[in-house]
């Protein structure tokens, strides 16, 4: 097959998918012929609609868009989506499951880029996990779709990148959308030329992760502190992690886990103007309809929070 006749269709919505359509774009290989994402939604203090981070890029390139409220049962997206006839459909955080009768349409079938390295962390929250269990390193996978969740034949894996000590969910994900983007540019004209065959996974060893709610990021001061510091950095930038104090949701940005200190799980102490949380140094935080702070400019205008015991 000649290079460029490869018709694609991207579906992505998140800044985690936006390397990968610049990439396919970019490519002589592969020509996007429309972009699939979800519906602009309301966001920030003014409830102001905002164009997703694929939106944005479709619309500087040009590029057709659908945004669809619904991809199950909805026979004015599946007629689009034939209309073009694509080779294949890549799909990079797209946020909605696909049914079969999409998952059929193309030539060589749906390719995904998931954030984790196969079959180790399946499902909507790749990234936060890896932060809160500790993981070393991680990585992406490119895969094809089936209807099952992330339980598609494996096309091949990126690099393996190390978690650092400091990352969040947002800074892991950026790293893992470059290296996403360059493993699909490598391994998706091999998997259409015929070069690559996809590796069943092994059902052994799949983990699972469930989709992330606000109320998740709520601590529980009873569990672990080098745990708690891991959920503060999984949850940054949502859902957040976020205890109660005087009533009011308190967001907890930044920590630092000191195993050396002698203080009582989940009691507010302080140490040198620092605020401290058990064995945790709150560097960063944010009162309800406020912005972020320290946690030294959190303790000079509300002294009264020393000694408080947030597990009760």
């Amino acid at each position: 097959m000649n290079p460029q006749s490869y018709n694609v269709i991207f579906m992505g919505t998140p800044e985690f998918a936006v390397p990968s359509l610049k990439a396919l774009i970019a490519s002589p290989e592969f020509n996007v012929r429309m972009v699939i994402t979800q519906p602009d939604k309301p966001a920030g203090r003014g409830n102001e609609v905002q164009k997703s981070p694929v939106t944005e890029v479709a619309l500087t390139e040009g590029l057709p868009i659908l945004q669809p409220e619904t991809v199950k049962h909805n026979p004015e997206l599946v007629r689009a989506i034939k209309s073009i006839a694509p080779d294949v459909i890549v799909v990079a955080a797209y946020g909605k499951i696909l049914p079969q009768e999409i998952l059929d349409i193309p030539k060589f079938g749906i390719v995904n880029v998931h954030a984790s390295l196969l079959p180790k962390y399946r499902g909507a929250s790749p990234i936060p996990a890896t932060i809160i269990n500790g993981d070393a390193e991680t990585g992406v996978t490119i895969m094809k779709m089936e209807l099952e969740m992330d339980a598609g034949p494996i096309i091949g894996t990126s690099k393996k990148i190390t978690i650092d000590q400091d990352d969040t969910s947002a800074t892991l994900s950026k790293k893992l959308a470059e290296i996403g983007a360059e493993s699909l540019m490598e391994l998706l004209p091999k998997y259409l030329s015929g070069e690559i065959t996809p590796q069943k996974q092994n059902e052994a060893e799949a983990s699972f992760v469930k989709l992330l709610e606000k109320e998740d990021g709520k601590i529980d001061w009873n569990e672990s502190e080098e745990i708690i510091a891991r959920k503060v950095r999984a949850y940054n930038p949502w859902p957040s992690a976020f205890t109660i104090y005087k009533g009011e949701p308190l967001k907890i940005l930044e920590t630092e886990y000191h195993p050396e200190i002698q203080n009582e799980s989940g009691k507010v102490s302080t140490q040198n103007s620092d605020l401290y949380i058990g064995k945790l140094k709150i560097l960063k935080l944010q009162p309800a309809g406020k912005k972020p702070m320290s946690g030294r400019d959190f303790l000079a205008g509300h002294a009264d929070i020393a000694d408080i015991d947030l597990r009760s």
